[in-house]
């Protein structure tokens, strides 16, 4: 999906469309966001030494607007991406296994198996 991304101009990047995601841009951003989150969370589910990067010392929402234009996007995806790979290289079997607790945008508490939120994280995947 990137390497399509990259060669959007930014007319097509923000143009308006009907469905969920208004533009392209904003599809993006969810992905980004959702990703970066589901890292932020598994950060807490273990002592995960690639979660303990500076990037993800802040809090994005559905609100967040975490890059500019589609170089922006690019650069930031790349980085998550490295720790994607990062994350796949220090888990273990048994985390696969055990529940993962996090708290939602809404507030609430839900515990889910790690398996399976691993599985819906890539799920978001713009791969």
């Amino acid at each position: 999906m990137d390497g399509l991304i990259s060669t959007l101009t930014d007319e097509q990047w923000n143009r308006e469309f009907t469905g969920y995601f208004k533009t392209i841009r904003q599809l993006c951003t969810h992905v980004y966001i959702s990703n970066y989150n589901w890292f932020k969370r598994f950060g807490k589910f273990r002592d995960f030494q690639c979660t303990k990067d500076p990037l993800f010392a802040q809090d994005l929402d559905h609100r967040s607007h975490p890059f500019d234009g589609i170089a922006g996007y690019i650069a930031k995806r790349e980085e998550l991406d490295k720790k994607l790979i990062a994350l796949a290289g220090e888990l273990i079997e048994n985390d696969l296994e055990k529940n993962i607790t996090f708290t939602t945008f809404k507030g609430d508490t839900m515990s889910k198996n790690a398996g399976g939120s691993l599985l819906h994280m890539f799920n978001h995947h713009p791969s």
